[in-house]
């Protein structure tokens, strides 16, 4: 139950989930590749890939941050092949980078249809095959995306249909390559059972979502415990209580930001 000498491959992971996932992984003593945009600074959003390389190293792991926009392919090619160089091969592929805008249809430009068409669709089919072929070098091969269960209730698309295609899309992505791997590399979802305290869900819902919010730290450790299983784990669509119950954790109140807050439940579950 361990990720010590593994090497990691995760997509925006200057912040957030993807940043809390690369620290636990780091604790473990693995490798971390960290493949974002945010290199300097932003104004707004905190986090950047040179923190999360410190957060990972005072961890324990070692770090390599990239600079990579997933919706550009030549830089993921480079960007999985500089972590090849630096670390000997890939053992674990996390697409966590997405990008949302929960506007109905007639309020969607076609400028943000395609950015999260672009990042959370495409971005994950081609990091996962421009990882693939080291991925099945290895013997603990798994791919990881942090995409929703797939459920077809139309109150999941009325009110956002351009993001939750999106989403979905990642989601497919597992569904379709867990059974074209089957038996090489382990492909899971991984979702939350509430809001999460990140960026994203400061900006949709300020201070009194981000109090009904659990930490980051909840996805880390379910993810933890997904990418420490066999390759015969493959297929599913996790919710981060569930994956913990089957880790053995089942008291979750040291991830509520706000104890005594109502926690917010998450989209399409």
């Amino acid at each position: 139950m361990s990720l010590s000498g593994r090497t990691l491959f995760i997509t925006g992971a200057s912040r957030g989930i993807g940043k809390a996932i690369a620290v636990r992984a780091a604790q473990d003593g693995a490798n971390v590749a960290i493949a974002a945009k945010t290199a300097e600074p932003h104004p707004k959003l905190e986090g950047t890939i040179h923190e999360t390389a410190a957060a990972v190293e005072a961890a324990g792991g070692k770090a390599l941050p990239i600079i990579l926009d997933v919706r550009d392919p030549d830089a993921i090619a480079a960007a999985v092949a500089q972590t090849v160089e630096a670390f000997g091969g890939i053992d674990v592929c996390v697409n966590n980078a997405s990008a949302i805008q929960l506007t109905p249809t007639l309020m969607t430009p076609a400028k943000r249809f395609d950015l999260m068409h672009q990042v959370n669709v495409r971005g994950t089919f081609l990091t996962s095959q421009a990882c693939l072929p080291h991925l099945l070098k290895s013997e603990h091969a798994h791919i990881l995306n942090l995409a929703p269960p797939l459920n077809m209730e139309p109150r999941w698309f009325a009110g956002h249909v351009a993001y939750t295609m999106s989403k979905y899309g990642m989601s497919m992505c597992v569904l379709g390559m867990a059974e074209e791997f089957k038996g090489k590399v382990a492909v899971n979802a991984l979702w939350p059972r509430t809001a999460i305290a990140t960026a994203a869900v400061n900006m949709l819902g300020g201070e009194a979502m981000m109090r009904g919010s659990r930490t980051p730290e909840i996805m880390a450790d379910a993810a933890h415990w997904i990418l420490t299983q066999g390759v015969d784990v493959s297929g599913n669509f996790f919710i981060d209580d569930e994956a913990l119950e089957k880790a053995g954790v089942t008291d979750l109140a040291k991830y509520a930001v706000d104890p005594t807050a109502q926690l917010v439940p998450d989209f399409f579950v």
